[in-house]
């Protein structure tokens, strides 16, 4: 009887830690399936979530990224907004700072050296200094003692030109105010002039006895094809001007082209050649109704330089425009090649 009563009992026991077992296993999927569970309403929601996003977006209404870019544009005014308050208070350090170096130097404090700019005469050079120092800014020199002058205070090593300024009570924007002529300097000019003639045969022999470099229309043309421009002076007759025309946009800006005012066109070649071997030099007022014009070399000597200017301003007044009522010469300036300028006595 004992026996069979332990039997019983130890299968009771065997029943019961099968029916434990089953019931913890059962627990653990349970857990497993509410974990389980649990995940997948995560992801429903994000999905959800993602597919809202979407739908607002598609509606009409602002997206997240245009969300953003709205907070970093209010961020940007904001800050700008807040640096227009900071611009008065940094004014004020200024004011404060500047007010504390001022009481500083009063006090006896480190003062700020200010030099001023330094004039035109000052930045010359030594030489120059020099050689103004021998002349009155504030005096008018007449013609002679100017040119006396300007070869004493000529400051360079090889031999300057003397140049003379005018200034014309004109209008260059006017047609007949346009001040322009030749005059022929008695003196010469002191360069050594290459003179062109583009003429005809017989023309071209006679300006070569005269003195003319080059005197044969092929040379010429030859060189204005090459578009070198290997002369000073071009003279031409009136016949030979139309072969020229082409060549007029090579020639225009240089001053070389042929023209009857400053009498490169002529019939007589051999008067032309001599007068511009001789020193016949052509002025023209500038847009600021000045004439400027080199009136010969400083080794010319003042009474050579005297005749040279003479000349030129009566050539200047034989060309006064009939408009002109009035003072017609303002003011003129004798100078030298780098050197200080000369008032005249006008």
């Amino acid at each position: 009887m004992a026996e069979t009563k332990k039997k019983e009992v130890s299968s009771k026991r065997k029943v019961t830690t099968k029916k434990t077992n089953e019931e913890v296993k059962e627990d653990g999927i349970n857990q497993k399936s509410a974990i389980t569970a649990s995940q997948t309403d995560e992801q429903k929601t994000e999905v959800v979530e993602k597919k809202a996003s979407k739908t607002t977006a598609k509606a009409g209404k602002r997206s997240a990224k245009a969300l953003e870019e709205a907070e970093e544009k209010q961020a940007k005014e904001d800050r700008k907004a807040h640096a227009g308050e900071e611009k008065p208070e940094k004014e004020a350090r200024k004011v404060e700072r500047t007010a504390k170096s001022a009481t500083a130097e009063g006090d006896g404090g480190p003062k700020k050296i200010y030099q001023p700019a330094r004039s035109r005469l000052e930045r010359r050079s030594k030489k120059f200094r020099k050689a103004s120092e021998r002349i009155d800014k504030d005096k008018e020199y007449t013609l002679k003692e100017a040119l006396e002058l300007a070869t004493k205070t000529s400051t360079t090593k090889f031999d300057a030109t003397v140049e003379m300024h005018v200034r014309l009570n004109v209008d260059p924007r006017q047609a007949d105010q346009n001040v322009r002529d030749t005059v022929l300097l008695p003196a010469g000019t002191g360069k050594i002039i290459r003179i062109a003639v583009f003429a005809e045969a017989d023309d071209a022999a006679a300006a070569k006895k005269a003195g003319a470099d080059i005197a044969t229309a092929e040379e010429i043309t030859q060189l204005l094809d090459k578009q070198t421009l290997d002369f000073d002076v071009l003279i031409a007759t009136p016949s030979q001007m139309a072969k020229l025309g082409k060549y007029a946009r090579l020639l225009g800006p240089k001053g070389l082209m042929p023209n009857p005012k400053s009498g490169t066109v002529t019939t007589d070649i051999t008067k032309a050649v001599t007068e511009a071997k001789a020193g016949r030099v052509e002025y023209r007022v500038d847009s600021t109704g000045i004439v400027h014009l080199g009136i010969g070399k400083v080794s010319f000597g003042p009474e050579k330089l005297l005749q040279n200017a003479q000349a030129v301003l009566a050539s200047l007044r034989s060309v006064k425009p009939a408009s002109i009522k009035g003072t017609y010469i303002t003011s003129a300036f004798i100078t030298t090649t780098m050197g200080p300028s000369i008032k005249l006595q006008i």
